[in-house]
């Protein structure tokens, strides 16, 4: 596996591999990969011939009072990872490479359909900065197909909203959460946690296994169903955000429905987490 830091150096290997007809693939990361980030690349390894990750932590999508700074940052372990699951190519910017004429004035690319919920009511313009790097990426890669993880769905349906609306000519796969043995998704966040506030974080998949179970049995009395279990991670030591259950698109559910995504963000701590599953009940 190659590593480039320029746009130069990764169009010119790009063109090498188009004249070869090679169907190409992009995954991209913010760094300090773990399992669920190889899982994109293995994935992606079975969809194209020629799979390109990127490495980039992109300050447009964070906050002012949240973690750009202290994101971690681990280049070299995460190029050892990336080889082993096959990769091809590792393109990691800097910021000046992505925006060589600062970001004062920069073009944005937004998505009004999702930027202001749910995770966009708490985090004011980061789905605008995921949507313009997202799209920057896109644009220098020209892939066939990209792969994102389904642990940030609302940053999936963000991404495939901006492919279709601007006719982008690649198709945009969703990968499923991976999660440690007691259900805990994969986060490069999760190193945040102290030691007693891991062993409690598992209680948010648990959270959303009870709503999921409720709905099975044919239960419909959304809000009341999660008010519970904010009430349940609230008295153990959680700030929650939200949990709520919606339809696959965002859209609010009705009583009969019966495919849905049910999602949560919430504070342990300094550490802010999100999680969220999908399920189909049979027929109401």
């Amino acid at each position: 596996m190659d590593t480039v830091h320029h746009i130069d150096a990764l169009r010119a290997q790009l063109q090498v591999w188009r004249r070869e007809g090679a169907r190409i693939a992009l995954t991209p990361t913010m760094g300090n990969l773990h399992a669920g980030h190889l899982r994109l690349v293995e994935a992606a390894r079975r969809r194209a011939d020629r799979v390109v990750a990127s490495v980039f932590v992109n300050p447009l999508q964070f906050g002012p009072n949240e973690d750009f700074d202290r994101y971690p940052r681990t280049l070299d372990a995460d190029a050892d990872k990336l080889a082993g699951a096959g990769c091809d190519l590792l393109f990691a910017p800097s910021v000046a490479e992505m925006y060589p004429h600062g970001r004062d004035g920069f073009t944005v690319i937004s998505v009004p359909r999702y930027a202001d919920l749910l995770e966009g009511a708490f985090r004011p313009g980061h789905f605008d900065g995921v949507a313009t790097v997202v799209n920057i990426l896109l644009t220098l890669v020209a892939p066939d197909v990209a792969l994102f993880g389904e642990k940030d769905y609302q940053q999936l349906l963000v991404i495939r909203q901006m492919a279709r609306d601007l006719h982008m000519p690649v198709e945009i796969v969703g990968v499923p959460t991976e999660r440690e043995a007691d259900g805990l998704a994969l986060s490069s966040r999760n190193q945040y946690l102290l030691p007693a506030e891991r062993a409690q974080a598992a209680m948010l998949y648990a959270a959303l296994q009870r709503v999921g179970e409720a709905l099975r049995a044919g239960r419909r009395d959304y809000a009341a169903l999660c008010a519970t279990e904010i009430e349940r991670l609230g008295n153990a030591g959680f700030r929650p955000q939200y949990l709520t259950v919606r339809r696959p698109d965002l859209s609010e559910p009705d009583a009969a429905d019966r495919e849905f995504r049910i999602l949560l963000a919430a504070f342990l701590g300094k550490t802010r987490l999100i999680d969220n599953i999908g399920l189909i009940t049979e027929t109401v």
